[in-house]
């Protein structure tokens, strides 16, 4: 699982930069609740008051965009 960046783990933030730049290009809503979850650690209802959209849209669309920023930022991909 996608989890916020701590100490213990080895994240390459640039290659996350860019991953974040393609998906805010490619799906902007997506890319809004990685940066409301994953950087603001907001919750689903949070980030779903926040965006004017249902908690559903904000699971699916956090399921979507994770799994999408996991295959972009592994090494099969780079």
């Amino acid at each position: 699982m996608l989890r916020a960046p701590s100490e213990n783990m080895n994240v390459d933030l640039l290659a996350l930069d860019e991953a974040l730049k393609k998906l805010f290009s490619v799906k902007d809503r997506h890319a809004r609740i990685i940066e409301l979850r994953f950087f603001g650690s907001l919750s689903v209802e949070a980030t779903a008051e926040v965006m004017d959209v249902s908690g559903a849209t904000v699971e699916k669309d956090w399921r979507v965009a994770r799994a999408w920023l996991i295959h972009e930022l592994s090494d099969d991909h780079l």
